[in-house]
């Protein structure tokens, strides 16, 4: 059982992989979606500084993520696959903030504690299941044998 991570071609430094090749004998684990926990639980409902911006929603999905997964002996470093679901900012005109986005995703991706790059795809969506949640992850691992 092996994972073979594709490289971006022309030495893309941008931080996913082109593919990801997944070897019989490896068992996947489908991880349900994860949203951002409030950023200021005391913040009305509603606002934005309940949730937070793009960046901020991005960390806590991925440190949300983290305790999940290492609750079934799984890391960052297993994910094979990512799907991203981002909600447009009425701050930046209804776009989603990629770059926000970005900003949270390099702190757990590509980095030289955890290099290993995921296929991923990012997508705009109307809304998630709270108003100003602009946020939803969602991943396929490869547990290692």
């Amino acid at each position: 059982a092996e994972v073979i991570r594709h490289p971006l071609p022309n030495n893309s430094k941008f931080p996913i992989a082109s593919a990801v090749e997944v070897t019989a004998g490896t068992t996947l684990v489908f991880h349900s979606g994860t949203t951002p926990a409030p950023a200021d639980p005391k913040a009305e409902r509603g606002t934005p500084a309940y949730y937070g911006d793009t960046r901020t929603q991005t960390i806590s999905v991925f440190e949300r993520m983290k305790k999940s997964l290492a609750s079934q002996g799984l890391g960052f470093g297993d994910v094979v696959k990512m799907t991203v679901f981002l909600v447009g900012d009425p701050a930046k005109g209804g776009q989603m903030d990629f770059a926000g986005f970005m900003e949270g995703y390099t702190q757990y991706f590509g980095t030289e504690e955890q290099p290993n790059l995921p296929s991923r795809s990012a997508v705009q969506v109307a809304g998630l299941v709270a108003p100003l949640m602009f946020v939803e992850i969602e991943v396929i691992t490869a547990r290692p044998e």
